[in-house]
């Protein structure tokens, strides 16, 4: 199954490092290929969240976000959309 990310938003948060990060979120697309054009591209209904580095961000069951791979959880600032 082909995949491509789909810009959603972008915000600010707070490291529990105290360090102030961006995190992007994309829509995780998947190419429909029961349509003859191939170029449709539907959502998967998963939201994918990478720092502006690219690092992979990780959304937990309580809703809140840690950068995958380290206990640096985040949190998100007040009015962090940009």
């Amino acid at each position: 199954m082909d995949l491509k990310l789909q810009f959603l938003e972008s915000f600010e948060v707070v490291g529990a490092d105290g360090q102030v990060w961006k995190v992007r979120a994309y829509d995780r697309m998947a190419r429909n290929e029961a349509l003859p054009d191939r170029e449709h591209w539907e959502s998967t209904g998963v939201v994918e969240y990478r720092l502006e580095d690219g690092r992979l961000v990780e959304a937990l069951p309580d809703g809140s976000l840690r950068i995958h791979g380290t206990d640096v959880e985040l949190q998100r600032t007040a009015g962090s959309t940009a």
